[in-house]
């Protein structure tokens, strides 16, 4: 009598994903307790640009802006409807923790996906490459969800976590897509074997009295409808679409990453070109992720005139770095781009240059890739894209990256080295499985993985002592902002509540947060009528400018901004001027004769 036990459902992917939401929401209270939400000064703009989609003079999409990429900021919106979350920064935070638990559980999902599918087929090892595959997986949950400065950079608005986690899953996709055609290949090949061998033992003669057109396969069937359209191909295709243009829509490394998928999409359909399903579903991927970067060239063109303008507009990164004018020493040049960029990712996983140890680790996975999981080892060579996005980024994209080792000694940009970590955390788990399945047979797998977790503990343990690279570098960023900007927010935060300001928002927007000035109370520079070309005369920002009484109550200028160049100063009293060590000055005019100090 045979017994048939039920499936026990496998809960892993649920308890890494409780483990990680835990870590995510620990740290945040630790950041938010220590007011550390708002130390980089881009998050304090990703949350202000969100919210003036609905908290304007103007309110709508076209507050979104020009140069970064919108959906981070669609996304907080409507975690910044209340006061107190907009002015906490809390609310910026929630779309960056929501991706930081995805990212963990996709590392989780990628990794276990791409050990079960290939170390399996191992002859004799079936028993041990599951839970190799496992370990494998956890190792790599691991090394990326106890990563120091993720941690930190998922408890702020910046749009670190946001883009990782669609890198993670539009690669998690991409590798179910890969594993898909394998599988329909093999089962296909098995079909042939065995109808060919039901035709042999059917004819009349047995198999020698075959034509050798039918040996050869002439007369093979044409596989049907469900053969043919296999959903779960494109099902994961056309997922792995969606987090790609997510991904194009938040970073423009996403651009970069849905080319090379595109690429090696077009590359396996052209190869396959008989197959008329994978040709549809290739072609809405296609068509899916080229949509977003031309929609965007649209909007910059028809709204700002310039289809290029995130790129050498006014608030570019090359203008920025005109402006600012720090140094670049990989300035045209890509490889040594390369060197600092290799340097910043390991910085970002261990303290000193005991992050070389990190990418030995990588290489030597990478190796192993192509030698075990042969097809997967594609997915892996995705998590290195960063890598030449950033290196091109920086020797000829107006964005420098310094890391404190070398010159300039200082830290600028820390935080891109953090694209590689996914490549990491997946290294970490082919070298922890490969290690389990070759200690196995002497049984001590389980020694030889608690050395690696050891290495990564000790690792992000060098880390958390020596403080993690991305927050020292926003405490930095705050302190150079902080003494002007808290100065000039005493004196506000002492006027009336419902006067009306005249303020460039561009580099201070921090003020009117911190102050509960909601920014419907200020005409900036983004009322302006951009479309309206080559001037407006007739806008509200250009009115308020020729004569700053007749819409606002006080005058915010800095020196050299756009209020300081251009308001009208005639009926204006000088209030205040406000000085700070490097940094602008600030001066606060009354605008109407009734406003006293």
């Amino acid at each position: 009598m045979s017994v048939k036990t039920a499936a026990v459902r496998d809960f892993s992917a649920a308890r890494v994903a409780g483990i990680a939401v835990l870590v995510s929401l620990f740290s945040f209270l630790y950041y938010l307790q220590r007011s550390d939400l708002l130390l980089y000064g881009d998050a304090v703009a990703h949350i202000n640009i969100a919210r003036r989609v609905f908290d304007s003079e103007t309110p709508g999409l076209l507050q979104l802006g020009r140069v970064w990429l919108p959906l981070p900021h669609l996304l907080m919106i409507p975690f910044l409807w209340p006061d107190a979350m907009w002015r906490s920064g809390t609310g910026g935070s929630i779309p960056s923790m929501i991706a930081f638990v995805l990212g963990v559980v996709g590392i989780f999902r990628l990794v276990r996906g791409m050990l079960q599918a290939d170390l399996s087929k191992e002859a004799g090892k079936g028993a041990v490459t599951k839970p190799a595959a496992g370990v494998g997986a956890w190792a790599a949950a691991f090394a990326y969800g106890a990563n120091p400065n993720l941690i930190y950079m998922q408890a702020t608005a910046m749009t670190e976590s946001v883009y990782l986690a669609l890198f993670i899953w539009a690669v998690v996709y991409f590798a179910e897509f890969i594993r898909g055609l394998k599988e329909n290949d093999l089962r296909k090949k098995d079909l042939r074997k065995s109808e060919d061998a039901d035709r042999r033992e059917s004819s009349p003669g047995g198999a020698n009295q075959l034509s050798p057109a039918l040996q050869r396969g002439v007369g093979w069937e044409k596989p049907s409808k469900s053969q043919r359209d296999d959903p779960v191909l494109t099902h994961a295709l056309m997922r792995c679409a969606c987090c790609l243009a997510g991904a194009e829509l938040t970073r423009y490394d996403g651009w970069l990453l849905a080319g090379v998928m595109g690429a090696a999409v077009a590359v396996i359909a052209l190869g396959r070109w008989q197959n008329r399903a994978l040709r549809r579903v290739a072609a809405k991927f296609l068509l899916g992720i080229a949509a977003v970067p031309v929609l965007w060239l649209a909007y910059n063109g028809v709204v700002y005139g310039n289809a290029l303008d995130f790129v050498n507009g006014p608030y570019s990164a090359k203008a920025i770095e005109q402006r600012v004018g720090a140094p670049n020493p990989a300035l045209h040049n890509a490889g040594v781009a390369a060197i600092y960029f290799l340097k910043s990712a390991q910085l970002n996983m261990a303290n000193g240059n005991w992050g070389r140890f990190w990418l030995a680790a990588a290489f030597v996975a990478v190796v192993i890739g192509a030698w075990k999981l042969r097809a997967q080892s594609a997915s892996m060579l995705l998590l290195w894209v960063p890598l030449v996005f950033y290196s091109f980024s920086i020797a000829y994209g107006s964005v420098p990256l310094h890391v404190y080792t070398w010159w300039p000694f200082a830290t600028f940009n820390q935080r891109y080295g953090l694209q590689l970590l996914p490549m990491f955390a997946v290294s970490t788990g082919v070298l922890t499985a490969s290690v389990f399945l070759l200690g196995a047979g002497g049984r001590h797998g389980g020694k030889m993985v608690a050395v690696i977790l050891a290495l990564v503990v000790g690792s992000y343990a060098s880390v958390w002592k020596a403080g993690p690279q991305c927050l020292a570098e926003a405490r930095r960023n705050w302190e150079i902002r902080h003494t002007l900007n808290s100065a000039v927010e005493r004196v506000v935060a002492r006027l009336p509540r419902n006067s009306r300001f005249l303020m460039d928002l561009g580099e201070h927007v921090g003020i009117m947060e911190q102050a509960g000035i909601p920014l419907r109370q200020v005409v900036n520079t983004e009322n302006h009528r951009v479309w309206k070309r080559p001037s407006d005369p007739e806008g509200l920002w250009e009115r308020a400018l020729a004569d700053p009484p007749r819409y606002v109550d006080f005058v915010i200028a800095f020196d050299g901004d756009a209020v300081d160049r251009g308001a009208n100063r005639t009926n204006l009293t000088e209030l205040m001027e406000i000085h700070a060590t490097g940094q602008p000055h600030a001066r606060i005019y009354a605008a109407r004769p009734n406003q006293s100090r």
